[in-house]
């Protein structure tokens, strides 16, 4: 609870111990979707790799056998499509949009796959931008889903604090970069979780070191991070680095990113696994 609290909590945003009754922005699912686990993936500042975090948990859950999904929320910068190799559009029927399945059988909604074009632009305000991650929510037939994954814009404006508030969040994952300027600004999306009571599972760093093609010799291209005392800091359980592979590009723009083994999050699969 706040201390500036006034005890009103129709007016409130956040989720603390002090809120009587259910969650009033708390969105339902409509007939045809059950979805067990909903987890977020976030970061305060822009090209960190939250979309790859996302593929890469999304695919990881389903080599396991879990039946994924991901939400493109990143409505101005869609990416998972082209990074999961899907060509076709979504279609609707009835009241309900069909997710499109990618070739590993991971279900996907993005912008991207309605706009006639990849490259058009998305020029809306925040409120609209909001109210599209909503209904990619709630009137698309997910199906039985055990991890849908929501890949999410930077930083902590409308659309962030829409899926804090509106989807049934078991948790997020906090991805930054070694560089202390990202680092700064990531810990704004990390006080936002703690601020409206959002578990965070696990923080990724990516970019994190560089091997020797030669050698084998771990090369740390930005310098030593602070961001493992960092996730200490903070309470943050599980802390995982993914480096600067060229493979890992190279697959994503070839739309065959589920062809890449992620050891380096295996810590983090495990732990949403546990997820009750």
């Amino acid at each position: 609870m706040s201390e500036n609290c006034t005890h009103d909590c129709s007016s409130c945003a956040s989720h603390c111990g002090e809120r009587k009754g259910p969650n009033p922005f708390l969105l339902e699912l409509n007939n045809e979707s059950r979805i067990k686990h909903v987890i977020g993936v976030v970061s305060g500042k822009g090209g960190v790799g939250k979309s790859l975090v996302t593929t890469l948990l999304a695919s990881s859950l389903n080599k396991k056998g879990y039946k994924t999904a991901i939400l493109d929320g990143d409505i101005t910068g869609p990416s998972i499509p082209k990074a999961l190799g899907i060509k076709e559009k979504a279609d609707a029927e009835g009241d309900l949009i069909n997710p499109v399945i990618a070739g590993s059988g991971i279900k996907v909604m993005s912008l991207n796959l309605i706009n006639n074009n990849e490259t058009d632009p998305v020029v809306w305000r925040g409120p609209i931008l909001a109210s599209t991650v909503k209904q990619f929510y709630k009137d698309v037939r997910w199906g039985d889903v055990d991890y849908l994954i929501v890949d999410m814009p930077p930083g902590t404006g409308d659309v962030p604090l829409t899926v804090f508030q509106s989807l049934p969040l078991d948790g997020i994952v906090v991805v930054t970069s070694p560089q202390s300027l990202v680092s700064m600004i990531v810990e704004k999306a990390v006080n936002m979780a703690d601020m409206m009571q959002i578990p965070i599972l696990g923080l990724v760093e990516n970019m994190s070191f560089l091997t020797c093609p030669d050698c084998g010799r771990r090369i740390n291209v930005f310098g030593d991070s602070g961001n493992r005392e960092f996730a200490q800091k903070k309470n943050i359980p599980i802390y995982s680095e993914i480096p600067m592979d060229p493979n890992l590009a190279s697959a994503a723009d070839r739309g065959e990113i589920c062809d890449i083994e992620a050891p380096w999050i295996g810590n983090l699969v495990n732990k949403i696994e546990t997820l009750e």
